[in-house]
């Protein structure tokens, strides 16, 4: 069984996007869709590609290695190397990249050049195997310095996502990667743990595609207290208890930045290991300004609080090994709406989880003006209240609602189709 901690990265503010993976270029094309780049070539249309990654539970690394990177048409294309409809690029030497250096808007190019115009379906990123004696894939836990082997599928990661781009046109999609729900442990203190007695850990990655538009900034900004900066702080932009984003702020200077939000209002979500959870209303994310949530003269901070844990096993009827199981704890901070506080995956062995919560009672406050400080007032009756869900693809999802104001609390179920 473990205990999530989210996880804190050493990044600088810069624009919320990294490594721009851009066909043709970077090493040159191979294997199917020569025809396509050559035609590209006369067209001048492109396509980058960037990849970003929002704070990871209990590791201080998560490292893949990218050796290529693939589109085709058709969603429904197979990995197949004399398929002529795929158009690729070989990242030489393959990148080892460590995901969670790329948060809080960390930029790194692997290249870029052109593609042929049209409508396509699915991306792929092709990665180097683990092999005896070099781990091209791993992870690190968090205060350890040990890399551990991450197993990852031999056919890549597959991305189905519909991008169109014209002649002379350039199109950009961002890859949001998320560490926390897609790297999960197997067997932890139950017979599965490799020799280190650190478990087998898996990559199911859960990636969200959404366009990079380069022109538009729509950040949300601040600066944490310095006397929070060791409790794991996550600052997210929510609606409804669903993420848009999520970032850790600098472990140094407490800066933290959400970039490339849709416009619009957000629910700005501050969470650090025993403080009281945070929740600002009515956050606008507008290319025209950017929203400060705290300065170094005036950082945002919250007050202590007592955590407890809820712990238990969630199993799926029929049996689907290999198959994810998602645990949230949601807080109705706002009534009729819901504030997303921690979320992680079950041990894909034994089905276990844990998540240690803030016990005390939630702040809540408005935007407004966006003057400093942001008043916060305690809002009593939802302290310790927290909407557990338990989901899994192909599952219907069950919620239930616990107390954890006083004390640990045990909560199993089971998911059925």
């Amino acid at each position: 069984m473990r205990v999530p901690r989210i996880h804190q990265a050493f990044v600088t503010c810069l624009v919320a996007l990294v490594c721009a993976f851009v066909l043709a270029a970077c090493g040159g094309g191979s294997g199917g869709g020569n025809g396509g780049q050559a035609n590209a070539l006369k067209t001048g249309a492109t396509l980058g590609v960037m990849l970003t990654d929002a704070p990871a539970c209990g590791f201080d690394a998560v490292y893949v290695t990218v050796r290529q990177v693939r589109v085709h048409r058709s969603a429904d294309a197979e990995e197949d190397e004399d398929d002529d409809g795929w158009t690729n690029v070989n990242i030489d030497p393959p990148r080892k990249i460590n995901l969670l250096d790329l948060n809080n808007g960390v930029a790194a190019s692997l290249g870029e050049g052109p593609i042929g115009p049209g409508t396509y379906e699915q991306f792929r990123l092709v990665l180097v195997h683990n092999d005896e004696g070099a781990l091209a894939n791993s992870v690190v836990l968090s205060g350890t310095s040990t890399e551990l082997p991450l197993e990852t599928k031999k056919s890549g990661i597959k991305l189905v996502h519909e991008f169109t781009v014209g002649i002379n046109e350039r199109a950009d999609v961002l890859l949001d990667f998320d560490a926390c729900k897609s790297v999960v442990r197997r067997g932890h203190g139950h017979g599965h743990d490799n020799e280190d007695g650190k478990g087998t850990y898996f990559l199911k990655p859960v990636i969200k595609i959404t366009p990079f538009l380069v022109n538009v900034n729509n950040t949300i900004q601040g600066v944490i207290a310095p006397t929070l900066l060791g409790s794991h702080v996550v600052i997210s932009a929510q609606r409804n208890g669903v993420i848009a984003q999520s970032t850790a702020p600098n472990q140094y200077t407490g800066e933290f930045t959400l970039a490339q939000l849709d416009s619009g209002e957000y629910d700005l979500v501050v969470t650090a290991d025993d403080h009281a959870t945070a929740l600002i209303r009515g956050v606008p994310a507008a290319s025209s300004s950017t929203a400060m949530i705290g300065t170094s003269a005036q950082p945002f901070t919250l007050p202590h609080s007592a955590s407890h844990t809820i712990s238990g096993t969630i199993t799926l009827n029929p049996v689907s090994a290999g198959t994810v199981i998602l645990v949230t704890a949601k807080q109705a901070i706002v009534s009729g709406s819901y504030a997303l506080v921690k979320s992680d995956s079950a041990d894909l062995a034994d089905a276990n989880y844990a998540l240690t919560l803030p016990a005390g009672a939630p702040l809540v406050g408005n935007y407004g003006s966006g003057s400093l400080p942001i008043a916060l007032e305690p809002v009593p009756a939802a302290a310790g209240l927290y909407l557990i869900e338990g989901s899994a693809p192909g599952y219907t999802a069950q919620s239930v609602t616990k107390n954890l104001s006083s004390a640990d609390v045990t909560q199993n179920a089971t998911l059925v189709p």
